[in-house]
């Protein structure tokens, strides 16, 4: 089969791969219909590279159909047309029956420290094959692929693999309720579905914030009121002072890791960058700092008392926090990978709504064919020709 994959921090290939097969009986084939790039995966051209096996697969926003069941599938059955979370949960286990599926105990990382395995996502998060090919192997799916209509274009049900629900769950835990007031940092994909969420949730007011014209444009079309803020020196005492000089009761932050305004986190990445992997991987792994400008901004941004949900993805392991302000201004703090099965059976009410409550359909900017997956990387990376969001076609 034909497959995006990693040969280094700027050199991706689609290439030949050995197709998947039936490893374990909990496991599905399934072929891709379409397979979107997330703005996470950018990470991995910089801050993440070195965790990467050269010949791994990428990708973690697919559907397709099934072509092949294990024994043990659960009720999944050939033909059925499925979206494949991004995280690679059980079900059953202690953390499953939480809630808390990016923690599933059955494919944590406990070699590395980390969570639940991911598509795609690098050795520290299991190494799994991803799904940017034109066929992937599902473990556990007897309980994550989550099967949709057959009688819809692919955009309107792709996108519960990853950025909606990470943004349903970054607007739930904001507490935003009806009146609420919320300010969205980033008006990536993350945040464009996060803006139209808290709206749908009757936020009284949200406003966007980002500097890329076509970004805050496709806010505007929603009802976003949009915030540029290349146009200040200081964004955090002017959110502040577009809520009564209080802030907003909620900020979510959908920047992340590579944040603009960051420049010693930014010096940071090229050092580890620059480096063989052999040494950059330890350093990131222990010693990484991220670029905290988002991030400070919406701890200064919020009201006090109110509420920052950080959907945003980070990889530090010694970033200065501003301490005293979180403290002094008694904020709540909620992170973490999204839960996505957790969420949907709340959010598939919404994307089956013939109105598209939430502009399911009005995200992607650019189809692409998988073999053209490397330039859309490099267009999506540097923001070319009004990318916001990119669907592969293998």
């Amino acid at each position: 089969m034909r497959a995006l994959t990693f040969h280094g921090k700027r050199d991706l290939r689609v290439e030949d791969v050995p197709d998947p097969r039936i490893e374990q009986p909990t496991d599905a084939i399934v072929e891709i219909t379409s397979t979107a790039i997330c703005g996470s995966d950018l990470h991995l051209m910089e801050v993440l590279g070195p965790f990467i096996n050269t010949g791994d697969v990428l990708g973690h926003e697919p559907m397709g159909r099934v072509v092949e069941v294990g024994p043990e599938a659960g009720n999944l059955k050939v033909g059925d047309r499925v979206v494949v979370p991004f995280n690679i949960s059980c079900g059953h286990c202690w953390m499953c029956r939480k809630g808390l599926f990016a923690q599933c105990e059955t494919t944590q990382n406990k070699a590395t420290g980390k969570g639940a395995s991911l598509f795609g996502y690098t050795q520290l998060y299991g190494g799994v094959p991803g799904g940017q090919a034109e066929l992937l192997r599902v473990p556990q799916a007897q309980f994550g692929p989550i099967v949709v209509p057959s009688d819809a274009p692919d955009e309107k049900f792709l996108f519960l693999s990853d950025i909606i629900p990470t943004a349903w769950q970054a607007v739930k835990w904001a507490d935003v309720e009806a009146g609420s007031t919320v300010v969205v940092l980033g008006l990536g994909p993350v945040g464009q579905f996060a803006a139209r969420i808290a709206r749908h949730l009757g936020a009284a007011r949200v406003v966007g914030v980002d500097r890329v014209p076509e970004r805050l444009a496709m806010a505007q079309r929603h009802g976003i009121e949009t915030f540029d803020d290349s146009r200040v020196d200081d964004v955090a005492p002017a959110l502040l002072d577009l809520f009564d000089g209080r802030g907003p009761d909620a900020v979510v932050e959908a920047v992340g890791m590579e944040a603009h305004g960051s420049p010693f986190g930014k010096a940071a990445h090229a050092v580890v960058g620059a480096l063989p992997d052999a040494l950059a991987a330890p350093m990131a792994d222990k010693m990484a700092l991220d670029r905290m400008g988002a991030l400070h901004t919406a701890i200064k941004a919020v009201r006090r008392g109110g509420t920052v949900s950080v959907s945003g993805v980070y990889g530090g392991e010694v970033d200065p926090m501003p301490m005293m302000e979180m403290f002094d201004r008694g904020i709540t703090m909620r992170f973490g990978q999204c839960h996505v099965r957790r969420w949907i059976d709340d959010i598939m009410p919404v994307v089956l709504d013939d109105a598209d409550p939430l502009g399911t359909l009005d995200m992607t900017t650019h189809h692409v064919p998988l073999e053209q997956a490397p330039a859309a990387y490099d267009m999506f990376q540097k923001k070319e020709d009004g990318c916001i969001k990119v669907v592969l076609k293998p």
